[in-house]
């Protein structure tokens, strides 16, 4: 009977598992109970389970029919390997520990892209406006920990955000930054876009042009300005490119930490120039609206809104 009544009311626990921070909230309907949303530090539990299971008594529940979770790593065949954190995560064992009758694990920019209908305007910032075509696919696009990219496309009435890893795809030459990209390349060998444009990324371009290591948000205090406008010439031009590569006129929406934090340097010719050099498209590139999402829960919106369309 409680499977019954969850598969109508689409009721179960949500979480947005991240590098460094867990947020889990109890939704139905599509809806996440705002009062229910916690966060966590990872880093506090041995594993997955030990969190939800915390997360669980503090809210008083003992057993949730669905869970959805937005991993920060690829999925595969039920099993999911956080890129920037030892954990594995098991859909069966989930399963099996929680009562669950239904777990889906998806990449967490997948749950970011699928929340973009449910976020509250007052939650997306334009930062340099444009002219968005209605039903154009829309490029999400975190900086936070890491780094990595998601489309959403409508479908009729609703979204399909397909797997995507393009925060480990390479980044784009530059040629007058060859010798940045060599020493990149030490540290990570197949050079990932995250490589530069993530937390740690942003404080190794600074190093790499002062000799000062810092932390992100040392760097983001002082605002260096030879160092954000290279990170903000990085981040043009390999957004551009995937921006370009879906053609996304939906518009770009950035998300995470690190973007909410050079979100005032985003409006600069440093960024929209790399953004639009794009030759006879630039036209194109230059009515795409760039946005920044405010929302922190918003990875739980969209688990929200995926599990609603997995389960009516």
């Amino acid at each position: 009977m409680l499977w019954q009544r969850a598969t109508a009311l689409t009721e179960g626990l949500v979480a947005d598992l991240g590098g460094t921070n867990c947020r889990l909230g109890l939704c139905a309907n599509g809806v996440v109970r705002r009062s229910s949303i916690k966060s966590y530090k990872i880093n506090a539990f041995k594993n997955f389970n030990a969190l939800i299971a915390r997360y669980l008594a503090d809210q008083t529940e003992q057993d949730v029919p669905l869970i959805c979770a937005g991993v920060a790593g690829p999925v595969r065949n039920g099993q999911a390997r956080l890129t920037n954190h030892h954990w594995t995560v098991d859909a069966t064992k989930l399963a099996k520990a929680f009562g669950a009758q239904n777990v889906h694990l998806i990449n967490d920019l997948q749950a970011q892209a699928y929340a973009l209908d449910d976020l509250p305007a007052s939650s997306v910032c334009t930062l340099i406006e444009g002219s968005a075509n209605e039903g154009g696919p829309r490029l999400v696009f975190c900086l936070g920990t890491g780094c990595n990219i998601a489309t959403a496309h409508r479908i009729g009435d609703g979204l399909f955000v397909p797997a995507s890893e393009s925060g480990h795809t390479s980044l784009p030459d530059f040629p007058q930054h060859r010798a940045l990209l060599d020493q990149l390349r030490l540290e990570e060998p197949h050079l990932p876009i995250e490589a530069a444009l993530s937390s740690r990324g942003l404080s190794r371009l600074h190093a790499f042009l002062t000799g000062e290591r810092l932390t992100s948000d040392e760097i983001v205090k002082k605002f260096p300005d030879e160092t954000m406008k290279l990170f903000m010439k990085i981040l043009g031009t390999c957004s551009g490119n995937l921006c370009l590569g879906h053609m996304a006129t939906g518009g770009v929406y950035l998300i995470g930490g690190l973007a909410r934090a050079v979100a005032p340097f985003l409006n600069n010719d440093a960024f929209k120039s790399a953004f639009c050099a794009r030759g006879p498209y630039k036209h194109i590139m230059e009515k795409i609206p760039v946005s920044v999402v405010t929302d922190d829960n918003a990875g739980l919106l969209g688990c929200a809104r995926f599990l609603d369309s997995q389960h009516k």
